[in-house]
Parts: structure tokens; sequence; C-alpha cells
């Protein structure tokens, strides 16, 4: 009979003193480097007289609570968003994901923060050729610490540019289960309450949390309204510019009376009373922003009716061209991610430039650069404007939403391993 194993030198100072340690997380280490990045990481060392070390977590975190989204809120949705600690959010997916084919690979990113970062997606669904490009991504990362959404998307996907997103980045756990189920890759980080999806189109963010909560009829004539949105904020002052400045003749008569009217004492050229007014917006826009939401609100109120009514009282503006500015930026507001909405801000007061300068042919050639920039950007291999080039059944899809017992396939322009998600 063979004498029993010996104890493992854990096993011996855990049984030793007062009749035991224990810890799930005790290790046996050989090296000091190791031992000091444990300790790093907030565990216990203790040092056995054979030169070897025990660690043991005894780390606290102190985290934020699990709190409702504050930028993607919903009625009938869930009122739980990601916050700044990584196992938590793999724990809200988990939730929701109770599936073992959601796999999870966990890298550590940065020389000196060593950030935990997790890549998530699902197996026999995502392509494991844009998993294994994403995880050859993060590799390659050479960065001191990883802190913001920037350093993470830009080392992902290379440096910008554009001024066009081409990550989305969501803080509700339920959106970013079914990108993954749409077959795409998504990013969590330590410390960065948001979860980055790889990769995107421009459709994407113009999608709302609520589309898929209400009824599809009612959710699909929101998201039709959300794109002439979009285009109204992008060409309406430049549309206006052009119109008013060079081809007057194209406005109906009462109507041009009306603007010859309200522009009779107003001393500034069109062009310049458009452009001033749409720099003054964004400067009001940013200081409402950087300031506190009470007083944010205030300097809104002020600035939109006190000093805008004080303009036209003083014939400094016509009443028309604040009306074509405010509606412009109301309209961008549908928008529901900040980033394009942000990108189509540098766009329009471009194209209101190029129509001050040639009218209407100087706005098509504007327009026309920018759908030439738009087809040239792609995310990982996925177009820009997909799923719009691919097909008219393809964008009548991305537009309108059917029932969902009738949505048999993936709604996905990527190359997955299984398109059809029910009979």
């Amino acid at each position: 009979m063979s004498p029993p194993p010996s104890p493992s030198p854990a096993a011996r100072w855990s049984s030793c003193c007062w009749g035991g340690v224990w810890n799930l997380d005790a290790e046996e280490r050989q090296r000091l480097a190791d031992v000091v990045e444990a300790v790093i990481d907030g565990a216990a060392a203790v040092f056995l007289p054979d030169g070897k070390a025990i660690t043991c977590s005894v780390q606290t975190e102190e985290k934020r609570g699990v709190e409702p989204p504050e930028n993607e809120t919903e009625v009938k949705g869930a009122k739980d968003a990601f916050v700044e600690s990584l196992r938590t959010n793999t724990s809200l997916l988990r939730r929701r994901m109770r599936s073992p084919a959601l796999r999870v690979t966990e890298k550590t990113v940065g020389r000196r923060s060593g950030t935990p970062v997790d890549v998530l997606w699902m197996d026999g669904i995502t392509d494991r050729a844009l998993v294994a490009q994403v995880e050859a991504a993060l590799d390659a990362m050479d960065i001191d610490a990883l802190l913001t959404t920037a350093d993470l998307e830009e080392y992902l996907i290379g440096p910008r540019r554009t001024v066009f997103p081409r990550t989305v980045f969501t803080e509700r756990p339920d959106r970013l289960c079914r990108e993954l189920l749409n077959g795409r890759v998504a990013v969590l980080a330590d410390g960065i309450p948001l979860g980055c999806v790889l990769p995107c189109c421009i459709a994407d963010f113009l999608q709302a949390p609520q589309d898929r909560s209400w009824h599809f009829l009612a959710a699909s004539c929101l998201l039709v309204l959300r794109y002439l949105c979009a285009g109204l904020t992008l060409t309406l002052p430049g549309f206006y510019i052009a119109v008013t400045g060079f081809h007057f003749e194209m406005i109906p008569t009462q109507l041009a009376q009306s603007i010859i009217a309200a522009k009779q004492d107003v001393p500034f050229a069109t062009q310049f009373e458009a452009l001033g007014l749409l720099l003054a917006f964004e400067i009001l826009q940013e200081a409402g922003q950087r300031l506190p939401k009470t007083i944010g609100q205030t300097v809104s109120i002020i600035g939109g009716l006190v000093v805008g009514q004080a303009a036209v009282d003083a014939k400094i503006l016509s009443p028309v061209v604040i009306i074509v500015v405010a509606a412009a930026g109301i309209t961008g507001f549908t928008i529901p991610n900040q980033d394009p909405s942000n990108a189509l801000r540098v766009w329009r007061f471009l194209l209101a430039a190029a129509a001050s300068v040639a009218g209407l042919f100087g706005l098509n050639l504007a327009l026309a650069a920018l759908v030439l920039h738009l087809a040239g950007i792609e995310t990982l291999g996925c177009p820009y404007l997909a799923p719009f080039t691919a097909g008219t059944a393809a964008a009548l899809r991305t537009v309108v939403r059917g029932p969902a017992p009738e949505e048999k396939l993936r709604d996905t322009v990527l190359p997955v391993d299984n398109v059809r998600k029910q009979k």
C-alpha cells in the first residue's frame, strides 16, 4: 500500500495554528513578480519558509449599484444598466443569456493599468474569423492605460478619419444581448460602464431601445420619422440659404413676400445670418451641456427666448432664419445616439457653408461628397452604408420592422454560422 501523498504547502499552511484559513482564490506562487501582481490586484501574500508564497484574494470592491439607464431610457423595457465593474456587467448578461453558447474571453490591456477586458460572442452564431480579428486587435494594443471609450474604439478599429462613429456603445444589457444574437462581437472593459459592439453600420445608430418593445407598426413609423429628421437636420439650413440667397424664384409668391417683409430691416445677408445663428446655436448647446443640469436649463431658456427675441426686435436677425435653425436643431435631437448626432452637426455646418458659396449646386456637391465619404468607411469588413447597399429588401427590413413571428432570419449583414433564428 503506497503512502498517502504529502500535502501541498498551501494545505499545510491552511491547517496549522488555529485550524485553517479558507479562501476560494488561494494560489501558490513561484515567482516574486507574480506575487507583486497579485498584491496589486487586491490579494494578501503569505511567504513560506521554503521560498514560496501563497496569495489569497481579499479585495473589497467599492462599486456603484446597478441603476436605470440615463441616455437609453425605455418605458416598457428593463431598468438596469452597465456599471464600472466588469464582473457585474457580465453577470447582467448571464442573467439574460443562460446558454453555454455565450463565450467570454478575458484579456489584460494596458502597461500601467492592467485593465481586464472581456470579449463576448455566441458560439454557433458569430463568425470565428470576426472574433479572432477582435482578439488580435486587443492583443496588439500598446497603451499605458485603457481609461476612455475613445481608446477602445481607436485601437480596435484604427485611427478615426471621420467624424462619424464606427462602434456602437450601449449602456443596456438587453440591447447588447440582442446584438450578440445577430452575430456581433461585444467588448466590455473594467471601469467603463458601456458595452462596445463590433462591427456596426449607420443604421444601428438610428435604432432606439423601444423599437423592439412597441407594436411593429408604431415602431416602424417612428423609425421612418427618425430617418426623415436626420435628413432635415442635415440639409434644412443649407437648403434655406441656397433658395433665399441664389434661387429666390423657387419660393411661392406669398411665402416670398413674407420672407422679404421679415428681412426688410435686417442689415446682414442671408448667408451670414444663417451661418452666424448656426454657430450661436452650437455655442449655446455646448454651454448647456457643460454646466450643471439646473443651470444648463436656465442658460438654454435665456439664450433661446430672451436673446433670440431681443435679436429679432433689434432687427439683427429675421424670424424665418430662427425658425429654420431651431427646426434643424430639434430634428437632430430625435436621433437616439449622441455620436452620429454630433457628426451631423459638423456636416450640417459644412453643407450650409457650401450652399452659401454656390447655392443648390454647392449643396448637391457637398451631399455627393458626404455619400462618397460614407461609402468609403468600413468597420472590420462591414460597409458603413450596409444594408442599404445590399438591395431593396435588406434596406426595407432596416427601415420597417415586421411582426416578430415573421422575422425568421437574423437582422444582420455579417457572415454568421446560423442565419435562421426561428422555424
